[in-house]
């Protein structure tokens, strides 16, 4: 359905929805199906879980809690082969089910895998300028709300959080890195971008169920009052 209506591209969250490698194979093979971008932010940086979502045929990964250019020098290497150390398999999704020979499976998939550190701790903001220098890292993602919690505020915009978020930005720019945010509204869109940030996740898909459902809940009550009204008046 997100891929009809237009989007560019979905996450799949295995960090915190309760999504396993045989579900998220499914919800790749159906992106792959119709056209749409698949990202998976995984669990965590292990290389087996970078592994997983890479075979299944993902277009690359989201990676949680990136705090150093150590680590985020560990999930590039685990997700490449010829400059990492990414565990070959030929007969994979990724693979066209070993149809590739091994060079041009490797050069494939070294060009199309995406590596996103997510930047979500105060010790990544400090030693942000490290990370984005990491080579092969594609993209950093700014976790606003684990950097709220982390500053001890409970409003995204609080003052440490949009310091921490330009400081983000411009490390990331100056590296030449692709900046994602999550932003819940347009507004908030057009001030990350004008800040810098060039991708956006605009939604989960619990908040388009829940915010569609609320909506046509409040049109149909909305209704019966007025209709009671008129009804009452008679």
């Amino acid at each position: 359905m997100l891929a009809v209506v237009g989007y560019d591209f979905v996450v799949i969250d295995q960090e915190h929805a309760a999504f396993n490698r045989e579900s998220t194979d499914h919800i790749i093979l159906a992106c792959r199906a119709s056209g749409l971008g698949c990202l998976v932010r995984v669990q965590n940086g292990d290389p087996a879980c970078i592994l997983s979502v890479l075979d299944c045929g993902a277009d690359g990964v989201l990676v949680p809690h990136v705090t150093t250019a150590k680590k985020a020098q560990e999930i590039v290497s685990a997700a490449r082969y010829n400059s990492g150390s990414r565990g070959y398999s030929p007969t994979t999704r990724a693979g066209n089910f070993g149809s590739k020979s091994i060079a041009q499976h490797l050069q494939d998939e070294d060009a199309r895998a995406l590596v996103i550190a997510m930047i979500e701790d105060p010790e990544a903001v400090e030693d942000i300028s490290e990370i984005v220098a990491t080579p092969g890292l594609d993209g950093v993602f700014i976790g606003r709300g684990d950097l709220t919690v982390a500053y001890s505020e409970v409003k995204p915009g609080s003052a440490p959080v949009k310091a921490a978020t330009m400081r983000i930005v411009e490390a990331a720019t100056a590296a030449n890195v692709a900046i994602c945010a999550m932003s819940g509204s347009v507004a908030d869109a057009d001030t990350l971008a004008d800040m810098g940030v060039t991708a956006f996740i605009v939604a989960s898909d619990q908040t388009l169920l829940r915010d569609a459902a609320k909506a046509q809940l409040q049109d149909f009550q909305n209704s019966f009052l007025k209709q009671r009204d008129r009804t009452d008046g008679l």
